[in-house]
């Protein structure tokens, strides 16, 4: 992965939140816990070059919850994948803690769209499997995984298989898996788009209910504005592909948020506000 870009880069002025002022507070007083500096990602063809990410800067402060919103195929997931180092970016550096990612990053905690639980483990064992392939304290790990799942709403589901499960108490499983090992950076990929929407509200208010505990540094993507307005402390948005940074949004909506939070006329904003840089990308 390049280097080129220096941790302390800033953001370029056309990248500069339009909106609320306060979008950057969270990070301005202390190192960023994730930064991105200038970073891109294309694909060569045979006869062209395919462009995901063009010239993405961008800080996450530690302990914040950001979510990233914006068209279908304007590079969220890749942006993702980047920080996770599972993607090499083209140009430009990601920084997690001021350390250059450059490889696949191991002590973090990744939640995707289908949550890829293994049918003949229990529900526990599931969880556990975290545990097993970082060879981490048996008893030690059993413990924390009943705490999680007790957190998730799961008690008394511990020997249940996944076929046993809904699709929303799966995810709550992965979920638990994810955060098995006390990760500080939590990564979700559109995590709850397969599910109905009562069952989707659900899940928001368990996940923020288990961040606010746990209080990892997480980073959401979804294609929700109401779910990114729900849980976020911040919202960033991509314009179409190539992607890059239009607009972040600081919210403002004192926690815990409850799905009746949306009915207020501050949430009205948020919501326009985005769907609105979104359109006009």
């Amino acid at each position: 992965m390049a280097a080129a870009a220096s941790p302390d880069a800033v953001r370029s002025d056309h990248q500069r939140p339009q909106g609320d002022a306060r979008a950057n507070a969270v990070v301005a007083d202390a190192v960023p816990h994730v930064r991105l500096a200038g970073v891109g990602k294309s694909w060569q063809r045979k006869l062209d070059t395919f462009v995901a990410l063009d010239n993405i800067d961008l800080c996450i402060g530690r302990s914040e919850f950001v979510s990233i919103v914006g068209p279908s195929g304007c590079g969220k997931s890749t942006l993702l994948m980047v920080i996770a180092g599972l993607i090499a970016s083209t140009h430009g550096s990601v920084y997690v803690d001021g350390a250059p990612v450059e490889r696949p990053l191991t002590d973090i905690g990744i939640v995707f769209q289908r949550d890829l639980l293994f049918e003949w483990r229990t529900v526990l064992d599931n969880v556990l499997l975290q545990a097993e392939v970082r060879g981490l304290d048996k008893a030690a790990s059993r413990t924390k995984a009943c705490d999680l799942l007790a957190k998730a709403g799961l008690a008394g589901f511990e020997s249940r298989y996944p076929h046993e499960l809904s699709g929303g108490m799966r995810q709550r499983v992965a979920i638990c898996r994810a955060l098995l090992h006390e990760c500080r950076l939590l990564l979700l990929d559109e995590p709850f788009g397969a599910l109905d929407a009562l069952t989707r509200d659900q899940m928001n208010l368990d996940l923020q209910r288990i961040w606010s505990e746990e209080r990892q540094t997480a980073i959401l993507v979804t294609h929700s504005i109401e779910e990114a307005v729900l849980l976020s402390d911040r919202v960033v948005v991509m314009g179409a592909r190539p992607g890059r940074i239009v607009h972040s949004v600081a919210i403002d909506l004192p926690r815990p948020r409850t799905v009746q939070v949306r009915e207020g006329a501050a949430f009205g904003h948020y919501y326009a506000e985005i769907r609105g840089a979104i359109e006009h990308a």
